[in-house]
């Protein structure tokens, strides 16, 4: 079953188009990897998913709510307001919205006693952590991450990756999990879809494109990949 599923999207811009003619599929409960460089398409791609951007053509369907992690940790968050707070608007109504912030911290191993803490007052790590705990408020089926550890310290990459892996299994969530570092999409995908100039170029199980890479552009960003990420592994 598909919890997040592109079929023929294709956004332009003006006379560029960011993304062409896509499909791609989120199976329920597994973790897509979407990789490729820079303005290869795939943040525009995620964004449809999540109402940010409108397709031009095609169509975005998904069997529930779907949250999306930004990139920067540091301009996700309102600066103004506790991580506490941030937290408890994406929650729904009903919620008993203090001991739902204490849970979430401490689901995204951080003390709860950090609720009254404004985001100047937390690292880069922790600020995703937080993001993290924001997105599971909402209770979505479907996450999506976007480029989430790019602009953290590589000595705490790991951890957050860790975490993100730990909580997809714990939750059982479906997540679309876009970076430009084939290192980093191997080490939590169960597929990977390769992107380049707004198309998807390959796509299946991650180890048969990581182990049998049929296009040219794969077996680059293989071939510039560490076999061994040694900071994800022992983190």
């Amino acid at each position: 079953m598909s919890a997040l599923g592109f079929t023929n999207v294709t956004v332009r811009f003006g006379h560029h188009t960011a993304v062409d003619d896509v499909s791609l599929t989120v199976p329920s409960g597994q973790v897509v990897g979407l990789v490729g460089e820079s303005g290869s398409g795939k943040s525009t791609l995620a964004a449809t998913a999540v109402g940010l951007r409108k397709p031009t053509s095609g169509h975005v369907t998904t069997d529930g709510r779907v949250q999306m992690v930004f990139q920067d940790p540091y301009s996700s968050l309102d600066p103004r307001m506790t991580i506490g707070n941030s937290i408890a608007e994406a929650m729904p109504r009903r919620k008993d919205k203090k001991a739902e912030v204490a849970r979430l911290l401490e689901l995204v191993n951080l003390d709860p006693g950090r609720a009254t803490s404004l985001p100047a007052r937390l690292s880069g790590g922790q600020r995703q952590r937080v993001a993290l705990a924001r997105a599971l408020a909402g209770q979505p089926r479907v996450v999506i991450a976007d480029e989430i550890t790019s602009a953290l310290d590589v000595s705490v990459q790991g951890a957050v990756l860790n975490l993100v892996r730990d909580l997809q299994r714990q939750l059982g969530l479906s997540m679309l999990f876009i970076s430009h570092n084939l290192a980093v999409v191997r080490y939590v995908s169960d597929r990977i879809a390769v992107m380049k100039e707004g198309r998807i170029v390959e796509e299946g199980p991650a180890e048969q494109v990581l182990g049998d890479p049929r296009h040219e552009y794969t077996r680059e960003l293989l071939a510039a990949a560490p076999r061994r990420h040694t900071r994800l592994e022992a983190s």
